[in-house]
């Protein structure tokens, strides 16, 4: 079975640069072939998500792809692919290094709205995460944050503050340093 969907999806990425790109960028192999076909209806069929070339999770939300930048790796886009209810909006900017492991239920959140015109965003710096960066299920990153490498954030943390010292854990609400490793 995942021969002849890897098969298919070949064939039209041969038709099509946007699906060539999808299958390129796939976590395929290490994705549930039934979730991978979901994603990718999800994705290309009812244009949920769109705008992103890797593939994501059809319960899971992505506002303002252009602005995220990352590094193609095989645990990074698992992580797109296969972690659902996520909500990422990066209207001011999103950096991830290499091998970014997020889990279910993850937010992140590069922008607030002002208090005055609540239509528009604040500006501030990009949320940065480092290589090697862990999110457990439930976590909240909020705008200007940054995340050193190896950092891990427990589940249901909710990070207001830069942690750039590497190989730290953190955890709480607000997030605090625990221990480093």
């Amino acid at each position: 079975m995942r021969k002849l969907i890897k098969k298919i999806f070949i064939y039209l990425a041969q038709k099509n640069k946007h699906i060539e790109r999808f299958y390129t960028n796939s976590a395929f192999i290490r994705t549930p072939v039934g979730l991978s076909l979901i994603n990718f209806i999800f994705q290309r069929i009812f244009r949920i998500n769109s705008d992103c070339d890797i593939p994501v999770n059809f319960t899971s939300r992505v506002l303002a792809y252009s602005n995220i930048t990352h590094k193609i790796d095989k645990s990074t886009l698992l992580s797109f692919a296969v972690s659902g209810g996520t909500y990422i909006q990066a209207a001011n900017g999103i950096k991830i290094g290499r091998n970014f492991l997020f889990a279910p239920s993850v937010k992140i959140i590069s922008a607030n709205h002002d208090f005055i015109i609540r239509d528009q965003a604040l500006s501030t710096g990009p949320i940065i995460f480092g290589d090697n960066v862990w999110l457990g299920a439930n976590v909240i990153i909020l705008p200007g944050v940054e995340l050193g490498d190896g950092c891990i954030a427990g589940a249901g943390a909710v990070v207001t503050k830069s942690f750039t010292e590497k190989n730290s854990v953190i955890a709480g609400n607000p997030a605090k340093l625990l221990k480093r490793y």
